[in-house]
């Protein structure tokens, strides 16, 4: 498989072929267990992005934990009456599948309290 600026040397000479013969011709092939042979499309694309000084390995290196977006402790009435609760939220609270709760309604609010669990509210 060719890297580097012989990658991007290669990808110059073969000019307009198609993308199929040109991850083949840069050696991006690897054998499917029956013998055809399966073109490695991403690994391709991936080396050639590095080549031409993009780097994927140093753009997480400073990262630590999960990325995603951070909590906003909101959340919106949809278009058919529902409101979720995301994954975020549940697994914070350590919450399971099967975990009941209570629906305590006031003056435009919604509680959720553990079934059989005390309400600090009343």
């Amino acid at each position: 498989m060719l890297s580097g600026s012989e990658l991007i040397a290669k990808v110059k000479e073969l000019g307009e072929v198609s993308k199929s013969e040109l991850v083949r011709s840069c050696g991006y092939v690897s054998s499917k267990k029956d013998g055809g042979e399966r073109l490695n499309f991403t690994a391709f694309y991936a080396a050639l992005l590095e080549a031409k000084g993009v780097s994927f390995k140093d753009a997480d290196s400073g990262r630590k934990g999960k990325a995603g977006r951070s909590l906003s402790y909101t959340a919106k009435v949809l278009f058919n009456g529902n409101m979720l609760v995301g994954r975020a939220y549940t697994t914070l609270l350590d919450l399971k599948p099967g975990d009941e709760f209570e629906i305590k309604l006031g003056k435009k609010q919604i509680r959720l309290v553990p079934a059989g669990g005390v309400d600090d509210e009343e």
